[in-house]
């Protein structure tokens, strides 16, 4: 089965030089001002990975719906690590509940496509110490270069207290926080996209955008809000587009990714999470994402395996359809293939609803096009 394409080495030394991210600031914020502008500075700091190439912004590029562009998995400050999921967008994280169990006993929420963070703050702490993202060896190497930058010497201290960046455990927290803080900001969850614009009159929706609407939250015509609808409303003004639960939509692997690194093994997903204690029934589950700006965020789920949003749809589809003609995967011309992990799929969700013809499919992904921020629309292809 062809996967997703991945970087050459090449292109990826190339994208871990610091080529690959694209800061939208104009004049940035003094970061002793505010925790906001503090952990802007620290988003766009390439001096926190261990190469000095890479920053959050290099796999959450702002000009991309603050996702990663280049392909299926990211490359790593090394310059030849590549990870094994796609990075998925910061836009509205931080609406995600803190990860747990909500009140069926079901895992929820959190960060990461399998929750390992509970929050945003956890989420931010991570990826610094990552041996194949920003691969630094510790928390006292990055404090190290925090003391190196006199703008931060200076905000620190500002913000969080004299001393604080002599001690390791504090100074980490107190960075976690102000990216945490940045990431909150209304910039990164405006809401102003065409359909947040139609539910307040000041759009309206072509019939094909119309139509995908009415199918969307229609579970007599798709499925597709059995997971991907959090308010009880349908016009609901913050609507996220995820119940932020967590499942195995029978993706299949990306044989392109699989056995980098080093790492063979199946992908368990939520069972990897160290607070589900490896139960077997999470195995291959990943928490619902986002839709807000996923026409501009791919490729697609939690492996990258597909580049096209409309692709995704027929995926789903597949479920649905007794016809073999519509169980092919038009970027590869085979059928798609199999569950990476068969034991513990979602069949009761994934097979409720209609089979659907092209004319629906279309229509979804018309729909689906509205949730663009208004930041963002000049990337949707016509």
């Amino acid at each position: 089965m062809k996967s997703a394409p991945i970087l050459s080495l090449a292109v990826v030394a190339a994208l871990a030089a610091g080529l690959g991210a694209t800061a939208l600031r104009s004049t940035p914020a003094d970061p002793s001002q505010s925790l906001e502008a503090l952990g802007e500075a620290l988003f766009f700091d390439t001096n926190l990975s261990m190469n000095r190439t890479q920053s959050c912004a290099s796999c959450h590029d702002p000009a991309y719906g603050f996702a990663d562009p280049r392909g299926a998995a990211s490359p790593g400050d090394d310059g030849h690590s590549l990870g094994d999921r796609n990075a998925p967008t910061v836009t509205y994280a931080a609406y995600a509940p803190a990860f747990g169990q909500d009140k069926d006993g079901q895992w929820i929420g959190g960060l990461f496509h399998d929750g390992r963070a509970a929050t945003l703050e956890e989420q931010a702490g991570q990826p610094p110490l990552n041996p194949i993202e920003m691969g630094m060896p510790d928390k006292a190497a990055i404090v190290a270069r925090l003391r190196e930058d006199p703008a931060y010497t200076e905000a620190f201290p500002a913000l969080f207290g004299a001393g604080v960046l002599e001690d390791t455990e504090a100074a980490y927290d107190a960075m976690t926080r102000a990216l945490a803080a940045y990431e909150r900001q209304p910039d990164f969850a405006p809401f102003d996209s065409k359909y947040d614009r139609f539910l307040r009159g000041e759009a309206e929706l072509t019939q094909q955008e119309e139509l995908g609407r009415l199918l969307f939250f229609s579970q007599q015509f798709t499925n597709c809000n059995l997971c991907h609808q959090l308010q009880r409303s349908a016009i609901d003004p913050e609507e996220t587009f995820s119940d932020y639960r967590y499942y195995n939509l029978g993706v299949p692997a990306n044989e392109a990714l699989r056995g980098l690194n080093g790492v063979t093994a199946v992908d368990g997903g939520l069972q990897a999470n160290p607070a589900v204690a490896a139960a077997p029934e999470t195995a291959g589950r990943y928490r619902t994402p986002t839709l807000r700006n996923v026409a501009v965020t791919g490729p697609y789920m939690h492996n990258g395996v597909f580049e096209d949003l409309r692709t995704v749809i027929l995926f789903y589809n597949s479920y649905n359809t007794r016809n073999e003609t519509r169980k092919i995967n038009p970027e590869t011309g085979a059928a798609f293939g199999p569950p990476e992990v068969p034991g513990t799929v979602a069949m009761s969700e994934l097979t409720e609803g209609p089979a659907l013809d092209d004319a629906r499919v279309d229509a979804l992904v018309a729909f689906l096009k509205t949730l663009t921020d208004r930041r963002y629309e000049d990337l949707l292809e016509e």
